[in-house]
């Protein structure tokens, strides 16, 4: 099914795209005015430390290669312990160091790719929907992954910016 594109829609994709870019921003700046010690704590009493909200947030981006067409997982190692599993389930999480260069390698690979879409791509189906189903629905697109994985973000730097007070 060709879905049809509404006049603005370019201005619409454009718009939710400078939204990731400002949130993708803003964990950056936060990540990199954390220590690896602040990383290290729990945002929260008996919640998620840092190091795995972290983890979870490039794992669950670099889920955005095969659901939105653009290929396999870059760091398919990922998703065991920060998506599968609670924080202090007892797997060995990467470094530091090492998780902001895969949520820096995965964000810099999708931002090239979501540049590269036409509105129009961004309207059409993402993989974990049939054909059939997406006749149905067809708010279950590209843009609307986008959309969600945005407010995902925002969710967590929200919870990560908790960490600016831990050990100061």
């Amino acid at each position: 099914m060709k879905t049809e594109t509404l006049p603005d829609s370019k201005l619409m994709t454009n718009m939710l795209l400078k939204s990731w870019m400002v949130h993708i921003t803003k964990v950056n700046e936060l990540l990199e005015s954390l220590t690896d010690e602040q990383l290290k704590q729990p945002v929260a009493p008996g919640k998620n430390t840092g190091v795995y909200l972290l983890g979870h947030l490039a794992a669950v981006h670099d889920a955005l290669f095969p659901l939105l067409g653009f290929g396999n997982k870059l760091y398919p190692g990922l998703e065991k312990p920060f998506v599968k599993s609670p924080d202090n389930s007892g797997h060995e999480f990467p470094s530091v160091t090492d998780l902001k260069l895969y949520w820096n390698v995965v964000n810099n690979s999708l931002t090239e790719r979501f540049q590269q879409l036409e509105p129009e791509e961004w309207l059409s189906r993402h993989t974990a929907v049939s054909e059939a189903d997406f006749e149905k629905e067809p708010h279950r697109n590209k843009l609307n992954v986008l959309i969600s994985r945005t407010n995902h973000l925002a969710y967590h730097w929200g919870q990560l910016i908790l960490l600016k007070s831990k050990g100061d």
